[in-house]
C-alpha cells in the first residue's frame, strides 16, 4: 500500500511519550506515524539504553536515555506529558515500569494509556522473599481490577493490548461467533461489553476450554551460538513471564487438578497456579501447520482475562460456567534451545539477550490464533497466520512476531482516541470488530480451522499413562507429565 493511501485514524491532540523503544517500541513507531496526525515535535521517547538513537535522530524525535522507576517517573513524566495543552497519549512499551502505577497517574492528568501488559517494577519477578501466589498474573491483574473498583469511568487506560494478551481476545469472540454460526445456533452477537451475553453464547456453544495456540517457525541465517539467548520479541520479557508460576484460567469442566496446583482466596478466582515455573512446563495443543505440537505452559494475562470475561453465574452469584484458557506457546527453535540451556543452569539466564530482527531471519511463519476446544465440532483454531516477508513488506523494524504485537497496539490507540472516556479497560472490554479492522491490515492471512485432533491423539502407547478417556479435553490430558 502505497505511502499515502494508509488511513489516518484520528488526531493526537497533545504530547506522545513513548516508554520503552526495544524491539516493540520500534516496530510501533512507524504505525503510529503512519496512522495519527500528531506533532513530532511533542514525541518524547524515553529508554534506559540509546542502541536506536539513530530512528530518532533521523526523524528529529526527543529521545531521553533514562529509566522510568519508582522514585522518578512523577517528576519525569509529567511535564512531558502535560506541556502545551491538548490530550496526551502515554505509550507503555517497557519492562520493570509499574504499569498500574503509570496508568494512575495518566488518568489524574487526564492523559490517554495503553500498554501490553501489567508489568511490574523492577525486581517484582525474581524476588525470592515473595510467594508464587504474589508473584502470580493473577495477584498483577487484581491490582487492576481493585482500581477498577475504586475508580470506575475516566480517561481512558487500554490495560494488556498487545498480539498475546490482547488481539487474541478479539480473536475469541471472532472465533465464537463463527463456531456458534456454524453449529446453526440460534444468536444475535452481543454488544462489546456484554460479559454476561458472551459468556452465555460460548456456553450455548458448548466450549470447554481455549488455548492461545502459537507456533513460531522463523529461522535464522547462522545457527546459534552458545550462552546466548535468541528470541523473535523481547528477551527480558520471555524470561521473566517464564519464570513466573504456569497458571492457567480453570473451567468448571476439569476432574483433576495437579498435585501442585494452587488456588486463589481473593478476587475472581477464575485461575490456578502451578508450583512450578510456566517456560519448564508442556502442554499439548495444535496449530494448522505443524497439526499436534508441544507447547509451554507460560503464563499471560488473557489466560486469566478469558476465563474471567466467560464466566456464568447463577442468581446468587455461584459459577456455572467457565472455560479453561492457558497459552500453548512454541516459540522459534532458537528461543526453544535457549531456554533449555536457561533451565539446565538452574535457570540463570544467559549473559547475552538479542532479539532477532528481520535482516537476520530467512523465513518462516508466526502462527498465532485461539483453540476453542470441546463442543460438537471437536476444535476450532482461529488466528494469524504472518510470514517474516509479509511482515518485512507491510512495515520497517520488525518480524512477523514484533508486527502482531505493534498493529494491536495501534489498533488498541485507535479505539482509545475514539473512546477516550472508558476508564480502565482490557482487550476483552473492547470492540473486537473495530480493533480487528484497524489490525488486519498487518496479519496476513487470519483463517479458521477445524480439526479432529484430540490430546489423547499422537501418544506412542509405549508407556502406560494416567489419562481420562472419556473426556478427551480434560487438562489430565494435555499437560505433559
Amino acid at each position: 500500500m502505497a505511502k499515502d493511501k494508509w488511513p489516518v485514524y484520528g488526531e493526537i491532540s497533545g504530547p506522545v511519550v513513548m516508554i520503552g523503544f526495544g524491539s516493540i517500541g520500534r516496530g510501533t513507531l512507524p504505525l503510529i506515524e503512519r496512522h495519527f496526525k500528531f506533532d513530532t515535535s511533542r514525541l518524547t521517547v524515553i529508554d534506559p539504553r540509546g542502541t536506536d538513537r539513530k530512528l530518532l535522530d533521523e526523524r528529529g524525535i526527543k529521545f531521553m536515555q533514562d529509566a522510568v522507576t519508582k522514585t522518578n517517573y512523577e517528576k519525569l513524566l509529567k511535564p512531558l506529558l502535560t506541556e502545551g495543552g491538548g490530550q496526551g497519549f502515554c505509550i507503555n512499551l517497557s519492562v520493570d515500569t509499574s504499569s498500574l502505577e503509570l496508568m494512575k497517574f495518566c488518568r489524574d492528568l487526564g492523559v490517554l494509556y495503553i500498554d501490553t501488559v501489567v508489568e511490574p517494577w523492577l525486581g517484582f519477578y525474581f524476588d525470592k522473599d515473595a510467594s508464587n501466589a504474589s508473584r502470580t498474573n493473577y495477584a498483577l491483574r487484581e491490582t487492576v481490577r481493585e482500581e477498577i473498583r475504586r475508580n470506575p469511568g475516566g480517561t481512558t487506560a487500554v490495560s494488556c493490548c498487545g498480539a498475546n494478551p490482547g488481539m487474541v481476545s478479539w480473536f475469541v469472540k471472532q472465533a465464537l461467533v463463527n463456531l456458534a454460526g456454524d453449529l446453526g445456533l440460534d444468536f444475535e452477537t452481543p454488544a462489546q461489553d456484554d460479559r454476561a451475553g458472551w459468556a452465555k453464547l460460548m456456553k450455548k456453544a458448548g466450549v470447554k476450554g481455549i488455548h492461545i495456540a502459537e507456533r513460531d517457525t522463523q529461522r535464522t541465517k547462522n545457527p546459534k551460538p552458545m550462552n546466548v539467548f535468541w528470541n523473535t520479541w523481547s528477551v527480558e520479557g520471555f524470561i521473566s513471564e517464564g519464570l513466573q508460576p504456569a497458571e492457567l484460567g480453570w473451567g468448571t469442566h476439569e476432574k483433576w487438578m495437579p498435585k501442585n496446583a494452587k488456588t486463589h482466596k481473593k478476587g475472581s478466582q477464575a485461575a490456578i497456579y502451578l508450583e512450578q515455573p510456566g517456560a519448564n512446563t508442556r502442554v499439548r495443543s495444535w496449530c494448522p501447520t505443524p497439526g499436534p505440537q508441544y507447547g509451554f505452559l507460560v503464563t499471560h494475562n488473557e489466560a486469566i482475562s478469558i476465563a474471567d470475561f466467560f464466566t456464568v453465574r447463577d442468581k446468587h452469584g455461584e459459577v456455572t460456567f467457565r472455560p479453561t484458557c492457558h497459552y500453548a506457546y512454541h516459540p522459534c527453535n532458537d528461543a526453544v534451545l535457549s531456554l533449555h540451556e536457561m533451565f539446565g543452569a538452574a535457570g540463570r539466564a544467559q549473559p547475552v539477550h538479542h532479539v532477532l530482527n528481520e535482516d537476520e531471519l530467512v523465513d518462516g511463519v508466526d502462527e498465532l490464533g485461539v483453540l476453542l476446544y470441546g463442543h460438537d465440532k471437536n476444535a476450532y483454531w482461529y488466528g494469524s497466520q504472518l510470514s517474516l516477508q509479509e511482515a518485512r513488506k507491510l512495515a520497517p523494524y520488525q518480524n512477523a512476531t514484533g508486527l502482531q504485537v505493534t498493529s494491536a497496539v495501534l489498533a488498541g490507540m485507535v479505539w482509545a482516541l475514539e473512546n477516550p472516556q472508558a476508564g480502565i479497560v482490557e482487550a476483552d472490554e473492547m470492540d473486537f470488530h473495530r480493533c480487528l479492522e484497524v489490525q488486519s491490515a498487518y496479519l496476513g492471512p487470519v483463517k479458521g480451522y477445524y480439526t479432529d485432533w484430540t490430546p489423547l491423539q499422537d501418544r506412542p502407547g509405549l508407556f502406560k499413562e494416567d489419562l481420562d478417556t472419556k473426556d478427551p479435553w480434560q487438562f489430565r490430558n494435555i499437560l505433559v507429565r
